[in-house]
């Protein structure tokens, strides 16, 4: 990979970075930030699973610092993200198995972990392990909607593939 592209690919990741922090408060409800998975999706068929993880993992430690979002912030994404992009490339470039991912990533894995996470390390009681099921799930199916919905048309005209070369990301999502 040349450095014009990884350039191009930080300054996407960036881009996306600023765009989760920024939209992530837009219908967001404790247990459910239907943006985040909006962000995730995109930058799991845009990037790779690698790289999904990451700006998963940043937007939800800037999240936590900056708006006082509890830890939901990454628990509630990077399993999402990451199983977004493993989906989508084993799938061969499936747009509905980034999203199918997303949804059992975040929607069943991040949910789950995030019972011992929020009852051990935040001192919240009355929880069960299946408490944030229901609004995480409910979350990953508004985003990943959106995320369908963007990526579809973007790929229908051409300009999913287009920008995928341009970041080194061939129409499969596997690096060149």
């Amino acid at each position: 990979m040349n450095s014009h592209t990884k350039l191009l690919r930080m300054v996407f990741m960036g881009m996306m970075i600023a765009l989760g922090v920024v939209i992530s408060p837009i219908l967001r409800v404790e247990g459910m930030c239907p943006m985040a998975h909006l962000i995730n999706i995109t930058c799991a068929v845009m990037l790779g699973p690698l790289e999904a993880f990451i700006c998963a993992f940043l937007i939800g430690i800037i999240r936590m610092a900056l708006m006082g979002i509890p830890p939901l912030a990454l628990t509630g994404a990077i399993f999402g993200a990451a199983l977004s992009g493993l989906l989508y490339r084993a799938s061969k470039g499936k747009i509905a198995f980034a999203c199918l991912g997303e949804v059992i990533g975040t929607g069943i894995i991040g949910a789950i972990v995030s019972y011992p996470v929020m009852a051990l390390l935040w001192g919240r009681s009355g929880l069960t392990w299946m408490f944030y099921v229901p609004s995480f799930i409910a979350g990953t199916l508004i985003g990943g909607s959106i995320a369908f919905i963007l990526l579809t048309v973007l790929q229908k005209n051409g300009a999913l593939k287009n920008i995928q070369q341009k970041l080194g990301v061939n129409i499969h999502g596997r690096l060149k």
